[in-house]
Formats: structure tokens, C-alpha cells, sequence
């Protein structure tokens, strides 16, 4: 899978995540959470990296797959490499714009 970030943020990822759910649902983008790299670990090893995979949906039926990593206190958001879904242009620009522009997390384009 290809990935490469479109921003990042100088925020622990778990308030990227809650910041990012906030302005998704704004935007009247439904997000469902598959996969919290924290959640999924067995054992008290804690490396301080952070990953989270979310589903976006908009009005198509199909999602756009947008990832959240952390490390050291900030966060990287990529979308899934495009050509391996069959996402809406539409939608991806939505996320994107939705997640350009927040008052209470500052902002930083890669």
C-alpha cells in the first residue's frame, strides 16, 4: 500500500483523532474507527507510536480509508493508496478540506 501524508499536526494522536472525528462529522462525513494500534497490543510495551485507521463515509457507497500516525507527539493523516479503492475524487477532497483548517489544534502542512 501506498501512503503518503497530506498533513500533520503538532498533537498526540488520540487528540488528532477526537479533532478529526469532530471536524468529519461538521463536514457531514460519517467515520468509523477499524483498527487502534494501542487497543490491538498485548502486554505493557508501549513504543510511543500510535496508529488508527478510520472509514469515512460520504454520500457514496464506497469509503475513503484515511490513517492517523503518531509519534512523539504528533500526527501524520494519509489517505490509502487511491488506486486500490474505489473512492469519489469528491470525497477524498471533503476530508482533506474538512481536516485543512482547526481552531483548536494547530495545523501544520507537510
Amino acid at each position: 500500500m501506498n501512503i503518503s501524508s497530506f498533513l500533520s499536526v503538532s498533537q498526540p494522536c488520540d487528540k488528532a483523532l477526537q479533532w478529526t472525528k469532530k471536524q468529519l462529522s461538521q463536514e457531514n462525513l460519517r467515520c468509523v474507527q477499524t483498527f487502534d494500534l494501542h487497543s490491538a497490543r498485548m502486554g505493557p510495551h508501549d513504543c510511543g507510536c500510535q496508529l488508527v485507521i478510520l472509514l469515512v463515509f460520504g454520500k457514496t457507497a464506497e469509503p475513503v480509508t484515511l490513517i492517523l500516525q503518531g509519534k512523539e507527539g504528533r500526527t501524520w493523516f494519509s489517505i490509502a493508496d487511491i488506486s486500490l479503492q474505489n473512492a469519489d475524487a469528491k470525497l477524498i477532497n471533503a476530508i482533506q478540506q474538512a481536516l485543512e483548517i482547526g481552531e483548536s489544534i494547530p495545523v501544520l502542512k507537510s
